[in-house]
């Protein structure tokens, strides 16, 4: 399987689980969120439409304007091959991981490695989350890691593994420390050692473009995604080195433990 076209052409086909043309959206979402973490001056905004199918939620960020509120009126009720076919594009990622989740629960999957989250505060859980990211990196010192996605705790915490950050985000100019962020990610996929990136990815199109130049230049791929977790799990051994898989309600949501679940890909896939 190639890219993201693929893997919805097979869900559509029946080839991962039930038709979709047989399920329905119970639910659909709209969140909108800011944060600013304490000692920072970068207030991250985020927006979600989300999609529950069953047992599961999917999830996909997008950006300013993509996607109105009104969502939650028109797509709930909705039958799910429909939501694949013509939703735009964050709504049709937020279906096909709701699929794939309900298919495959990430808590019910013996490949995961359960990694629990402390309560306590958003620094506190923010640091514990990108620490547990940043471990399914295995990078020698002074290795250049392409962060495609920028969030300053998980720029610590590649630096803290001896790894020297090369960002990329679409929103970020700089982070607190005064790091040049690009907004061009060709310009830290060509030169990077590995590749660290968000599940955002998938849902402004450029998740199959950081997958290919990865398989290309045979360089490893992290992905951590709250945004399509059961999407980018598809990709294990297939582009995708390992996952930070972190499905629905995320993390910044609660104050109380939660998991994410961490996949490797199988040797010599």
């Amino acid at each position: 399987m190639k890219n993201t076209d693929e893997l919805l052409a097979g869900v559509l086909a029946g080839e991962h689980g039930p038709r979709p043309d047989g399920l329905v959206a119970t639910s659909v979402f709209w969140v909108h969120h800011g944060t600013r973490l304490a000692g920072g001056d970068t207030t991250y905004l985020n927006q979600y439409v989300l999609v529950r199918l069953g047992g599961a939620f999917g999830g996909c960020a997008f950006e300013a304007g993509e996607v109105d509120p009104s969502v939650c009126r028109d797509a709930s009720g909705t039958p799910l091959d429909t939501l694949l076919r013509e939703a735009p594009r964050p709504l049709r990622i937020a279906a096909l991981d709701a699929y794939l989740g309900a298919a495959r629960p990430h808590r019910e999957a013996a490949a995961a490695e359960r990694v629990t989250l402390p309560a306590g505060t958003p620094e506190i859980r923010a640091k514990a989350r990108d620490e547990a990211i940043a471990g399914l990196l295995d990078i020698p010192a002074g290795a250049r890691v392409a962060l495609i996605g920028v969030v300053d705790p998980l720029v610590a915490a590649i630096r803290e593994r001896g790894g020297t950050p090369l960002l990329c985000d679409f929103n970020l100019r700089t982070t607190r420390w005064g790091d040049p962020v690009a907004d061009d990610m060709h310009e830290v996929l060509d030169t990077a050692d590995a590749v660290v990136a968000t599940g955002m990815t998938l849902g402004n199109g450029s998740f199959d473009t950081v997958v290919a130049r990865c398989r290309e230049r045979g360089v490893p791929l992290v992905v951590y995604a709250q945004s399509g977790s059961a999407v980018a799990r598809a990709f294990l051994g297939a582009g995708v080195t390992a996952l930070s898989a972190e499905p629905f309600p995320f993390s910044q949501f609660s104050a109380e433990p939660t998991t994410l679940y961490r996949y490797r890909a199988a040797a010599g896939a």
